[in-house]
């Protein structure tokens, strides 16, 4: 990419030899069979947090592996991807359009995303039984419940509808349904540990008609880009408690962990 300084260049070049060393041995492991191939995507995105500079600071406790659950995230850039999946195994859900993507797509199959065809009922079915049985198995499964990207400065309104599909793809289940929700928020706070405003969270967004390539050319021109994680307690959706309670409990943890970590004080 023209204008990119010497030394995001390099981390370019490191991305893509890791990348291209990591994605056949991938291959290989998801042929072994669905419970291997899960620790190689791990190691991409720390990889890719590494060469994009980010610098991620964790508040909260984030769900243990092999309990199962759905990780319900706020959604601001394509660079959540690899700041969420840096932490833990697991594999996200993503829009259908995503797998026609070039390179991304690819990238996003053998990590095992679920592609969801939000027009197709019969595929959102068959999408949220997948779902439900690796929740089942003990894997942790994001889903960005916005249904799209923000700027970066507000939380958009949580869907419910797919919380309730999986809810219900679990119900014949041992665990009668039970489904364990772990409210993630993402923020984008700044540069160099230095706090910004709105315009340097805007500038962080991947949203709207903003096209790839610049964006990428200035995340990796930025040097050190610094984001929170801040979990949320868990929300245990089931009988009691439906699947649009659980949304509007997930949405206000996700709003007030934004919060603090925007003015950088606790919110009751």
């Amino acid at each position: 990419m023209n204008g990119l300084r010497p030394g995001a260049i390099l981390r370019l070049v490191l991305l893509g030899l890791g990348t291209a060393a990591l994605v056949p041995a991938q291959l290989v492991a998801l042929r072994l069979g669905p419970r291997h191939g899960w620790t190689l995507p791990l190691w991409f995105h720390r990889l890719a947090c590494t060469c994009l500079g980010v610098r991620r600071r964790v508040r909260g406790t984030p769900p243990p592996e092999g309990a199962g659950g759905l990780i319900v995230a706020n959604h601001v850039s394509w660079l959540d991807i690899p700041v969420i999946g840096a932490a833990q195994p697991l594999s996200f859900v993503a829009k259908a359009e995503v797998a026609t993507w070039p390179v991304i797509g690819f990238l996003a199959s053998v990590q095992r995303t679920l592609f969801i065809d939000r027009t197709r009922r019969t595929a959102t079915a068959g999408i949220t039984a997948e779902m439900g049985k690796r929740i089942s198995d003990g894997q942790a499964v994001v889903l960005f419940a916005e249904g799209t990207t923000g700027d970066g400065t507000r939380t958009l309104p949580l869907r419910s509808s797919l919380l309730g599909a999986v809810h219900e793809a679990l119900g014949h289940n041992d665990n009668n349904g039970d489904i364990t929700v772990y409210p993630l928020s993402i923020t984008y706070t700044g540069f160099h540990g230095m706090a910004g405003g709105r315009v340097e969270r805007s500038s962080l967004a991947w949203y709207g008609d903003t096209e790839l390539a610049p964006h990428l050319k200035a995340m990796l021109n930025a040097g050190a880009i610094d984001v929170e994680l801040a979990w949320g307690e868990p929300i245990r959706m089931g009988h009691e408690t439906s699947r649009k309670v659980a949304t509007r409990r997930a949405e206000r943890a996700i709003r007030r962990a934004r919060r603090e970590a925007v003015t950088g004080r606790p919110v009751s």
